[in-house]
């Protein structure tokens, strides 16, 4: 259900500001954590060492989740549209902050950044709350997974939820929030190969569009420190060193706009590596996540608006 054109922005505009003042809430009324709970529920219940059962479940488990967070979008869409404007509006907004966190993001980023240089052990802890890696990285390797993360989730976790409410308002976004959700909880090789296919497909078909995007969102902004040609001939050239089909269209042009090298063990190497990898770096990087989620809130409440009028002519 698509807003009137004017709810349609400031619902954007003011989801925005509610992330920037309060972040997220508590995981125990937060509806991302209820849906985690609903996954691992199905996951404990999947077989195991049957490939085709698990392969088949897998699509299961994504069917249920999806349509589960569509059905609660769609639900919360009517229960608002029947209030008036001045209720509907921060409600909607409220419902659509839950869909992606940008004040999130950048604080766990900072959060690396202040501890890597006194206490190397909590910036290893603090990068959990980005990404997976081996607890034993070295102090250039932890700055590394932090800016890869930082870059990526910028796309995960703001541009695409923003993306798919302009596009098919809060039943998009939510269900783009289960899609990523399930992908990060078992859409990886190893112990999920066959369970976790089906989520890890759909995540890099709802993730094509958002990764491209943010990739030459990164690039512009890249311009404005006099880095936008490294940034842009990083994407160029490395934005397909991994399996991955959107990954580095982020990371890549993040190191280029940094001129640092990025680079997860075993799997790709990004960037020229033309400074050292550090904690300034990493709050570098936050910065530039920063600006391109205000960029993004802007440009999803313009694009939310034209398409709301199309719908409502």
């Amino acid at each position: 259900m698509i807003a009137p054109p004017p709810m349609a922005v400031l619902t954007v505009l003011l989801a925005g500001l509610l992330d920037v003042a309060f972040g997220e809430p508590p995981n125990a009324v937060h509806p991302v954590a209820w849906l985690g709970s609903l996954i691992a529920f199905l996951e404990r219940r999947g077989p195991r060492d049957r490939p085709r059962a698990e392969l088949a479940y897998g699509v299961v488990v994504v069917v249920v989740a999806t349509g589960t967070a569509a059905l609660a979008a769609v639900g919360v869409s009517f229960a608002v549209a029947r209030l008036p404007w001045w209720l509907a509006l921060p409600l909607g907004a409220v419902a659509l902050k839950v869909s992606f966190s940008l004040r999130g993001l950048v604080g766990a980023g900072r959060y690396v950044q202040r501890t890597l240089d006194g206490d190397a052990d909590a910036a290893r802890e603090g990068l959990r709350a980005l990404v997976s890696r081996d607890r034993d990285l070295t102090v250039p390797q932890v700055a590394s997974a932090a800016i890869e993360s930082l870059a990526e989730n910028l796309s995960d976790s703001v541009v695409a939820p923003l993306l798919y409410y302009a596009f098919f308002g809060l039943a998009g976004a939510f269900v783009y929030r289960a899609v990523n959700t399930l992908d990060a909880m078992i859409g990886y090789h190893g112990r999920y190969e066959h369970l976790g296919k089906p989520a890890a497909r759909l995540d890099d078909l709802a993730n094509l569009l958002p990764a491209r995007l943010t990739g030459l969102l990164l690039v512009a902004l890249a311009f404005g420190r006099r880095t936008g040609a490294a940034a842009f001939e990083a994407l160029r050239r490395q934005r397909r060193l991994s399996s991955s089909p959107n990954k580095l269209w982020t990371i890549a042009p993040m190191a280029g706009a940094l001129r640092v090298q990025l680079a997860k063990p075993g799997s790709y190497t990004v960037g020229r590596g033309d400074r050292p990898l550090c904690a300034e770096v990493i709050g570098e990087a936050a910065a530039i996540v920063w600006v391109a989620g205000a960029i993004a809130l802007a440009a999803a409440a313009l694009l939310a608006g034209l398409l709301a009028a199309i719908v409502w002519r």
